[in-house]
């Protein structure tokens, strides 16, 4: 794939995005064969944000995430800083189909990692992190079978990337912690609950940030001084409709929580 093929099928990647709308798959031509291709066409759509970029998320990292959308492991995408919202905030299903909300640990970086030929160390990665904070996300696709449409598009398509939350920044010594072990708890607007743990994002939140760093690394992508990664889902995907309030406590980490509307 050529870089006028990229640029032309994140153009209606971002058409659909936009108007909140789906296709079918991108067609022949334009179509990724490759996580790399997939990857050549996401880079286009950073280059339509008008602000710089906010930020990375990891998708599919639980089993359950992976179920959702059909694929086996892991992918990355961009957050755009469009698409970030205050903690509380209400936010707008209109156009979303996935229609879930995660809980998530994210990480804020202090410096740069650039690409390199040897992986990064978990103890690297963390070292070079600023601080920890609870996050929730709210992906969406823009092809209308998401979970039929393969790894290499969905990476085209921003790892299924649409709206997130950062929480406040964490205060408490969370480096002393074991975070595979740290429950969170999600509170729905009926009371009702849902628990679950960092164990289920790539067996711990630090393995899958680390893993998201030497993703990046290996497709020749610096990790930015100041940008945020978030990790992935630690509670299955909670089921949203309009009216719905999602309230993740994350114990002595802090708490986040969303609205969300029509």
């Amino acid at each position: 794939m050529n870089t006028s093929q990229a640029e032309q099928a994140a153009g209606l990647i971002w058409r659909h995005w936009q108007a909140g709308t789906v296709l079918d798959a991108l067609p022949d031509g334009l179509r990724p064969a490759t996580r790399a291709e997939g990857y050549a066409i996401q880079a286009h759509l950073e280059n339509r944000s008008a602000s710089a970029l906010y930020g990375w998320k990891i998708a599919a990292t639980s089993s359950a995430g992976q179920g959702h959308i059909g694929v086996d492991g892991p992918l990355a995408g961009r957050i755009l800083a469009e698409r970030v919202h205050a903690p509380g905030a209400t936010l707008s299903l209109a156009g979303n189909r996935m229609r879930v909300a995660e809980l998530e640990f994210a990480f804020r970086f202090a410096r740069d990692l650039p690409p390199r030929a040897e992986p990064y160390s978990q103890a690297e990665v963390l070292d070079a992190v600023a601080t920890l904070h609870p996050a929730i996300e709210v992906p969406d696709s823009r092809f209308a079978d998401f979970a039929s449409a393969g790894g290499a598009q969905l990476i085209a398509d921003n790892a299924c990337a649409h709206d997130f939350i950062l929480g406040a920044e964490v205060t408490a010594d969370w480096r002393s912690l074991d975070l595979a072990a740290h429950r969170v708890t999600a509170t729905l607007a009926d009371n009702t609950t849902r628990d679950g743990i960092g164990a289920n994002v790539l067996g711990d939140p630090r393995a899958a940030l680390a893993w998201l760093v030497n993703e990046l690394s290996a497709h020749g992508v610096t990790l930015r001084t100041g940008q945020v990664v978030t990790t992935g889902t630690c509670v299955v995907p909670i089921a949203i409709v309009p009216g719905e309030r999602v309230s993740g406590d994350f114990g002595a980490l802090g708490s986040v929580a969303a609205g969300f509307a029509a």
